[in-house]
């Protein structure tokens, strides 16, 4: 399909009236930085994580994989685009580096920490200034990195392309619960259970950062949030009587902080088997949108929430992975006529976060089955 073509798609979802279902593909650099077809440079996340130099190439390589490779099955754009527009990622170790977690650089792997709150140190973690974020790493490293960025950019092309800098304004949380659980590990299970005063003093400071994380970036750049994001992926280990009563109210608190008019744009992403948590959610929450990971039950959600309620998901990274095209067009294929395309309210995606080196054929087979299967009756 042309980009014009691919945009129409876009266009007539966010209007209400699609024609069909639009594909996306969520990547990030991984895809160059874990690919030696494409990361010929042997470029390493401890370098981007060190050097703005780095970062920028990092950022600059993985947008033009993506369009030249990933975006041909699906309705992002390829090619070349006017202006390479990047900004400084830090992978999801963002919140529990800044609490203190060192972040871990394994050969072949994304960054990742390690929880260091034992039950003998486990109050130290209060001792952290949350109310100037910017002041810590990696919040004061993001900023000084997009500024140098930014002046690197002014002097450079980029495949015949101009280079423009987005500000650092992380707005995004991967959630109170997975915050805490990356900080205590499963002891905060125990937590929960054991000693709730802890717990609930935990996730209250967590979400206490998060939020003045958000709204020190805006203040520093100058903006006003347009939409409030958030994750919490380690729900799916609680019933959804106890995620409500230890886990909801510092939801809640983020999204009512953040928006307290309610009129910004809201998503949540939740991956695991967390179907059973949903309707709850969306209705103590206000949300309209859910990024689902896997295992999800496609039939059980859109029959739970109902036709206006935005769902994102597809076929598990596993199947696109290590499947045969057949299996994957059939597997969308049960997803498409699950159900969840009542309300034409569904965006299909791989199920979640696209991996390095996934096989062209398998995406090219789900795409095809969503312009065979996922065209709306006129």
């Amino acid at each position: 399909m042309t980009n014009d073509e691919k945009r129409r798609v876009w266009d007539a979802y966010y209007a209400g009236s699609p024609e069909r279902v639009p594909v996306t593909l969520a990547t990030n650099n991984r895809v160059y930085m874990l690919d030696e077809r494409f990361n010929t440079e042997g470029l390493t996340y401890e370098e981007t994580f060190t050097d703005p130099e780095k970062m920028l190439l990092a950022q600059l390589h993985w947008q033009d994989v993506a369009r030249s490779h990933y975006h041909r099955f699906c309705d992002q754009p390829t090619g070349l685009p006017q202006r390479w527009e990047v900004g400084v990622q830090f992978q999801n170790v963002y919140e529990q580096w800044f609490f203190g977690c060192p972040v871990q650089f394994r050969e072949g792997q994304v960054p990742d920490t390690l929880p260091i709150l034992n039950d003998d140190n486990r109050e130290s973690v209060f001792d952290v200034d949350i109310e100037r974020p910017l002041e810590r790493d990696p919040y004061r490293r993001g900023i000084e990195f997009c500024e140098r960025m930014t002046e690197l950019a002014k002097h450079m092309d980029f495949r015949g392309r101009p280079v423009a800098v987005i500000p650092y304004v992380p707005q995004f949380s991967d959630g109170p619960m997975t915050c805490a659980m990356s900080l205590r590990g499963g002891d905060f299970l125990l937590d929960l259970v054991a000693d709730d005063d802890y717990a609930q003093k935990l996730l209250a400071f967590v979400t206490r950062a998060a939020i003045n994380r958000s709204r020190a970036a805006l203040h520093h750049w100058g903006k006003k949030a347009e939409e409030v994001g958030l994750a919490d992926d380690s729900i799916e280990l609680l019933s959804t009587e106890m995620y409500v009563e230890k886990v909801l109210p510092h939801h809640r608190r983020f999204f009512d902080t953040l928006d307290p008019d309610r009129t910004l744009r809201k998503g949540m992403h939740l991956c695991g088997d967390v179907a059973r948590h949903l309707p709850v959610i969306a209705e103590a929450l206000g949300l309209k949108s859910f990024d689902t990971g896997f295992p999800i039950d496609f039939a059980r959600v859109r029959k739970d929430l109902g036709p206006d309620v935005e769902i994102l998901g597809g076929v598990e990274v596993g199947l696109l992975m290590a499947g045969t095209p057949e299996g994957v067009y059939e597997r969308t294929r049960e997803i498409l006529t699950s159900g969840i395309l009542d309300g034409k309210k569904f965006i299909l995606r791989e199920a979640n976060n696209l991996p390095p080196k996934t096989p062209e054929d398998n995406l090219a087979a789900m795409y095809r089955a969503a312009l065979d299967l996922g065209t709306y009756e006129k």
